[in-house]
């Protein structure tokens, strides 16, 4: 290298690197963060949740402890979403099989997979909520497998095979 390149190197300043960025703010935050945290305890206290998953769908169930007695997925009574009955029965089995008449109300979210993956995913939920609400639940919905986590989903396709497994026929001449 030439000196003259080399003295210039060396007169750089360091503090050219580090004007990077946004400068720091100093000072106190305008919004107070307590009564944040007040609402979110109070939302806390008002439900007990639990999630369900099987294959793809996610299923968010939640229980309020005031209410008449409804029974809502996504926004929908079970019947209108569940339009078959093997699927509404499925998606309220623990409730049928514990006999159990909850006060309150159960709001669920389900997301992803296909409709019979969702009514899975929702008796898982609704099984492990039963759980949270009273210990004594979980032999007999343990029994029934309804604790379970399916985790069976489909394989994925593999280079050189026509599906996950399936090779091409093979052929002789």
């Amino acid at each position: 290298m030439p000196k003259a390149i080399k003295k210039t190197i060396a007169k750089k300043p360091i503090e050219a690197k580090r004007k990077r960025g946004r400068p720091r703010k100093t000072g106190v935050a305008k919004t107070s963060v307590a009564p944040v945290e007040e609402k979110i305890k109070s939302k806390r206290l008002s439900y007990i949740f639990a999630v369900g998953r099987r294959k793809t769908a996610i299923a968010r169930v939640r229980y309020y402890k005031k209410g008449e007695g409804k029974y809502t997925v996504n926004g929908q009574p079970v019947e209108k979403y569940f339009k078959t009955l093997e699927l509404q029965n499925l998606a309220l089995a623990p409730l049928k099989v514990l006999a159990n008449k909850l006060e309150g109300d159960i709001s669920v979210k389900v997301s992803g997979g296909g409709v019979r993956g969702q009514a899975d995913s929702v008796r898982h939920g609704l099984a492990r909520l039963l759980v949270t609400l009273d210990l004594e639940n979980r032999p007999q919905l343990k029994r029934l497998g309804f604790l379970r986590r399916d985790a069976r989903v489909k394989e994925r396709k593999k280079y050189g095979l026509k599906r996950a497994r399936r090779a091409p026929q093979w052929q002789k001449r």
